[in-house]
């Protein structure tokens, strides 16, 4: 479809939501291929615009794909991504709401083009507000707060049902674990030359995973939002208890190890949390789950965290040598550190012996 025709879609979508007079403000974009515009009607409060055109990526996964026909489709039937789909965005908003927590309301959907107009839930973004000076231990614990009552809410339904329908909520399993972590032998070698990884490496490096792939989807058991970060959490003080964290950019959401979410926002990709924050946090969060098994939790948390680092630097790797996004090269250095801990615990020895005979240190700072 060409820009003008998508863009007649929008128009004809907003007349019909009866916002054909908003002021359009489009936001900055990010890694994926959705767009946001803020509305401003006449009168009434701001909106937002969701544009995700289905056939701008693979399909999603079919749940009855066997791992070679996921592969076949693509990476996002492989990783179980949702592909944009507004019918997911609208159907895990509907059961994050069912759970009293803060996702946006759906005030009009054009699911078959893409579209949504969504509650605006503002500008108060947890790393905005910290930088202005917001007390980060309270945010972070507010957001340790709403993972415990997604997490408390036990086994989440096999579909989930939206104002755009059903959608599967599909477990992130072994292949879309180990999908995720080959990303890294894929991809670093397109950016930095001085690592290469040739068949037996690889077949060496799924070897050493395996263990903590299993245990990754042995353990999913809860609905991972799977980007639950400072960056994609919204503070929304007027509101009430775990409701005053608002979730956006969930549509990705998978059942995965309750520890994903955890580390995802302990160990950010796009800024520091100290150690001893990460430390209150968690143990705030068992506080909150006391018949959790902390020690065997904590040891599935560092090895899926580990492998989720090992994911986004290939991902930003990707982004940067394919892609042409430079901007991401600033974060590698952040994702080593938060990797290069993981690696000392002794359940991922032999992950680490294998960075130490592939992967020099100087590439690994």
């Amino acid at each position: 479809m060409s820009v003008s025709d998508r863009e007649t879609l929008r128009i004809d979508f907003l007349k019909t939501a009866g916002l054909s007079d908003a002021v359009r403000q489009p936001l900055a974009g990010d890694a994926s291929t959705r767009r946001y515009e803020r509305l401003i009607p006449a009168d009434g409060p701001t909106l937002m615009l969701m544009d995700q055109a289905p056939a701008a990526e693979s399909p999603p996964c079919d749940p009855s794909w066997t791992p070679d026909q996921r592969r076949a489709a693509g990476w996002n039937a492989v990783a179980r991504l949702s592909a944009g789909r507004i019918e997911a965005f609208a159907a895990v908003a509907a059961h994050l709401k069912r759970l009293s927590l803060s996702a946006p309301e759906i005030p009009a959907l054009d699911a078959p083009n893409g579209l949504a107009v969504l509650e605006d839930f503002g500008d108060a973004l947890f790393a905005r507000v910290i930088e202005d000076g917001a007390d980060e231990t309270s945010l972070y614990l507010a957001a340790i707060e709403a993972l415990a009552v997604l997490h408390e809410a036990g086994n989440p339904p096999e579909i989930l049902q939206g104002p755009a329908g059903e959608w599967p909520l599909l477990t992130y399993d072994e292949t879309a674990l180990q999908g995720g972590a080959d990303l890294f032998v894929e991809w670093l070698p397109k950016l930095d030359d001085r690592v290469s990884f040739d068949a037996a490496a690889i077949a060496d490096w799924r070897a050493a995973w395996a263990p903590i792939v299993a245990s990754g989807a042995a353990g999913a058991s809860v609905m991972a939002h799977r980007d639950y970060h400072a960056e994609n959490l919204i503070w929304l003080p007027e509101r009430q208890g775990a409701a005053r964290v608002g979730m956006i950019d969930f549509q990705d959401a998978v059942r995965a190890h309750p520890s994903w979410d955890l580390h995802s926002l302990l160990q950010d990709a796009r800024r520091d949390v100290a150690p001893a924050l990460e430390a209150e946090a968690l143990d705030h969060y068992f506080a909150l789950r006391p018949d959790v098994d902390r020690a065997a939790f904590m040891a599935d948390y560092a090895g899926l965290a580990a492998l989720n680092q090992a994911r986004i630097i290939g991902i930003f790797a990707r982004l940067i040598a394919r892609d042409g996004k430079p901007r991401y090269r600033q974060f590698l250095p952040r994702m080593w550190r938060h990797l290069n801990a993981n690696l000392e615990q002794p359940a991922l020895a032999p992950v680490a012996r294998w960075f130490d005979r592939h992967v020099p240190a100087e590439v690994r700072a």
